[in-house]
């Protein structure tokens, strides 16, 4: 299944200064997943001291990444 990014997505990135391995790493094997809206899947993982949300929603045969934010540790 191939992952593509959102111009949103890519944005929120480099904003943020996260990689696209760690949104791949955050997709692949979260700490945490729920369901949001529009059949979206909001997925966390804390990575290197930072927790990160990618919200994504799966389409035929990719994962397309609508956006990524780093959220402040619990």
């Amino acid at each position: 299944m191939a992952i593509i990014f959102s111009r949103h997505a890519r944005r929120q990135m480099k904003w943020r200064r996260v990689s696209e391995a760690d949104v791949v790493s955050v997709i692949g094997a979260p700490d945490r997943v729920e369901q949001s809206r529009d059949e979206r899947i909001n997925a966390y993982k804390s990575l290197g001291g930072r927790l990160l949300k990618a919200t994504y929603v799966e389409e035929e045969a990719n994962i397309v990444v609508i956006t990524v934010i780093e959220k402040e540790s619990v």
